[in-house]
């Protein structure tokens, strides 16, 4: 049996009909706007179903239709809540209600609600865009429902997951950023992270110098000149494995510290270890390995203001 599919007819003019409809959502009509023929009624109106004046209280809510819906909860989250009763007929002789929102959420959707919540409030206090936000309520809820890594709190996977996501995006944070808006330690962050690649059989890209720099550089209020020399100068610190078993992070540190060095900007290796969240020592060895090969890792057209030779040693 062949099946047949309904098509909507399009509204037109009669008279008209390539002429523009204009939609009169209080009358419910559609006119034309050539000749003010009304050629369709019962327009469903989407506008608010209320009106709103200046002395109604900020803590009044009007709408009446929920929630947006919210695809990673089961169901859609399209559920119903029953509001608090006010008059008599919402008691009964005990004085208990009679409405009652006996289950209004499973245990699991509202475990995930709160690590939304938890999420969104520590991209935001990073200024991390939406697009994060939903990867890393994604990568949650699939660690959720694969009970993978039962026994280890939400609030460490919710940071995981996070820093995961901030990697798989392009714009990686440090362990050490993401600490600083959670509850969680960097060390119970670390294992979460390694448990979830392996229960999502998932990966993440090396980071490298470069993923951080421009972020650095710009929190220390440096030039782009100083930005694109530390920049080169950690690409050829690499490139000529004068930094073997050294972290991205503290790579680009001292590559900072030497740019901003022979430049007029100096700033102070406690100034970029605050920053980058390296301790100073951390960044003294780095530079350590570098400071030799100084003269070979600038560019060709730096413009320096502390010649190479006169650059600390440390």
């Amino acid at each position: 049996m062949a099946s047949t599919s309904r098509v909507e007819p399009r509204v037109t003019c009669p008279n008209h009909p390539d002429a523009m409809l204009v939609e009169d959502y209080r009358a419910g009509d559609m006119i034309c706007s050539e000749c003010g023929l009304v050629v369709g009624d019962r327009v469903i109106d989407v506008g608010s179903e209320w009106r709103t004046f200046s002395n109604d209280k900020a803590t009044k809510d009007p709408s009446r239709v929920g929630d947006t819906q919210n695809p990673l909860l089961s169901g859609g989250d399209l559920t119903t809540m029953i509001g608090k009763g006010t008059g008599s007929a919402s008691f009964d002789e005990f004085g208990n209600s009679k409405y009652q929102n006996r289950r209004t959420m499973s245990s699991s959707d509202r475990a995930m609600m709160n690590a939304f919540k938890e999420i969104t409030n520590m991209a935001d206090r990073i200024n991390l865009p939406r697009n994060i936000i939903d990867r890393t309520n994604n990568l949650f809820k699939q660690v959720y429902e694969q009970k993978s890594l039962k026994g280890r709190a939400n609030d460490a996977i919710a940071s995981a997951c996070l820093y995961i996501a901030c990697r798989q995006e392009g714009v990686p944070r440090t362990f050490k950023e993401i600490c600083a808006v959670s509850r969680i330690s960097k060390k119970e962050i670390g294992r979460c992270f390694k448990l979830i690649l392996k229960a999502l059989e998932t990966n993440v890209d090396l980071i490298t110098t470069g993923d951080f720099m421009s972020r650095f550089c710009s929190n220390l209020g440096l030039t782009k000149q100083v930005q694109m020399a530390a920049t080169y100068i950690a690409r050829k610190a690499v490139e000529l494995d004068l930094v073997p078993g050294r972290s991205p992070i503290s790579v680009a540190a001292a590559a900072i510290y030497m740019a901003s060095q022979a430049s007029a900007e100096k700033r102070t290796q406690k100034e970029i270890g605050d920053i980058a969240g390296v301790a100073d020592v951390t960044i003294r060895q780095s530079y350590r390995l570098i400071y030799p090969r100084a003269p070979d890792l600038f560019p060709a057209d730096f413009k320096f203001d502390t010649p190479v030779d006169k650059l600390p040693q440390l």
